[in-house]
């Protein structure tokens, strides 16, 4: 299974050839988004998570991954601020990948049981309009997953002004837990290490 970091929380997630992109974006401060799939999945219908004109959508069936999906806020207030987020579980390959969208909240052992033990953890860390890097790790922590993927944060120019940068979330970890990635996208296998991964946004 290939994971690519197309920017911001937007992911591709390949196997057999079938492709899901999750989390398409329009913002302002990034290069504008333009890739192709076979289907897309989105959090919530923010533009900076649901921009599905950035994608060439070609449908097509056998889709190696099987989808579940858990329900969740966008703000710590049962969504009274920013409203509902979708949690998407993705499994192929015997893997389970797990795309936490714009979640805002630290997650309920109903909304836990599902996630805990994935394969791989793609995470919101820059806060204000999510979960903060310590709430973020306390989150992962109890998700306990193999691969843990910070996004939503500020890079460089990129993202928005009031979110943090990655480096709050990776300070967490010791420098022996983390690999930062020359490229965007990364192999997970049965058997990948134990630790958090950066991809490189390559736009």
């Amino acid at each position: 299974m290939k994971l690519t970091l197309l920017g911001h929380s937007c992911f591709a997630v390949e196997s057999g050839g079938y492709r899901v992109v999750l989390d398409p974006y329009y913002v302002e401060s990034y290069p504008p988004l333009h890739t192709s799939a076979n289907e897309v999945l989105c959090s919530h219908h923010h533009r900076d998570h649901d921009f599905v004109e950035a994608v060439e959508l070609t449908p097509r069936g056998g889709s190696p991954f099987t989808v579940e999906t858990v329900q969740a806020f966008h703000d710590d207030q049962g969504g009274a601020l920013r409203g509902t987020n979708t949690i998407h579980v993705l499994a192929a390959e015997g893997l389970r990948v797990v795309h936490l969208g714009d979640l805002g909240h630290e997650l309920s052992g109903e909304q836990l049981a599902p996630l805990r033990g994935c394969d791989t953890l793609l995470i919101p860390v820059g806060g204000f309009y999510t979960i903060d890097a310590e709430t973020a790790k306390r989150v992962a922590d109890a998700i306990a997953p193999r691969v843990i993927v910070p996004m939503h944060y500020r890079h460089g120019s990129h993202g928005y002004d009031v979110i943090a940068t990655v480096e709050d979330f990776l300070r967490l970890y010791p420098a022996d837990e983390v690999h930062c990635l020359d490229g965007s996208s990364f192999e997970l296998t049965p058997d990948a290490p134990r630790g958090v991964i950066v991809p490189k946004f390559m736009g």
